[in-house]
């Protein structure tokens, strides 16, 4: 059902089943897919690419133009991917000449007024909480959960499964399946509920919290701590993920608390 009182250009590329509710505004530029679902008041602008059966909630902004002096009026896109959700008030920049694209993968919820910044990139299965802040060019990968109140610094990489505190500022990168807290954000341990949740075996959540006991606990430096687990730890995907995480980080990561 799409109402006629919103306004949709006629240029704009509508799926079937879609609903569009009072006062929607569609620029033309646009692409929504089969079965998604515009609240009233909210505003699709060029560049929006829209997955199937989303929902976007009243008030929300998607593909405004980036926040960025640098930006210069390129054509880019905001991508959402399907059976997301995103709630009131949200807002959601396209990109610049930088990446090319903001993008929101599959399945993710973006809670009542999160904003994602130009060419951020988030995974599947994302959860960004009420007020969160991201600023350009983040990527959060698959799963992982960034609590309200946070605040993440441009650049910066979340790794896949990890669960950041509400209230968290995310100044450097935050590696994969753990938990961060405190000011300034720390190592908190294992997000072994996530991780239970998603069917992660016993053993390899055992084996991911020796890993982590290595870098953390163990004393060395990280660079030893990655020499050691190179040395001494079976070769598995989660071991080369989180050592490749590690030598790959351009900000640097989170350390353990400092009592």
């Amino acid at each position: 059902m799409i109402s006629n009182l919103a306004y949709i250009h006629q240029d704009a590329k509508i799926g079937e089943n879609v609903t569009i509710e009072p006062f929607a505004y569609i620029a033309g530029n646009v692409e929504i897919g089969d079965g998604t679902w515009v609240g009233p008041n909210s505003t699709i602008l060029d560049g929006a690419r829209i997955g199937k059966n989303c929902r976007i909630f009243p008030s929300s902004v998607i593909s405004g133009i980036p926040q960025d002096l640098k930006f210069k009026g390129e054509e880019t896109t905001a991508e959402i991917g399907d059976n997301t959700t995103i709630r009131e008030g949200v807002t959601v920049n396209r990109g610049t000449a930088a990446v090319g694209k903001t993008v929101v993968g599959s399945n993710c919820l973006l809670m009542a007024y999160s904003h994602l910044g130009h060419d951020c990139c988030l995974g599947n299965y994302v959860i960004v909480g009420n007020m969160t802040g991201m600023a350009g060019e983040v990527q959060v990968e698959d799963w992982a959960i960034v609590s309200g109140g946070s605040l993440v610094h441009q650049f910066t990489r979340i790794g896949a499964h990890s669960f950041i505190g509400g209230g968290g500022r995310v100044r450097i990168d935050v590696p994969p399946f753990i938990k961060a807290d405190r000011e300034p954000l720390a190592f908190m341990g294992l997000n072994s509920v996530g991780l239970t949740r998603r069917g992660f075996t016993k053993e390899r959540i055992d084996l991911i919290h020796e890993i982590y006991r290595i870098i953390y606990n163990s004393g060395l430096n990280t660079s030893a701590a990655l020499e050691k687990l190179e040395k001494d730890f079976d070769n598995s995907e989660d071991r080369n993920y989180i050592l490749n995480f590690f030598k790959s980080s351009e900000r640097g990561v989170i350390r353990g608390p400092r009592d």
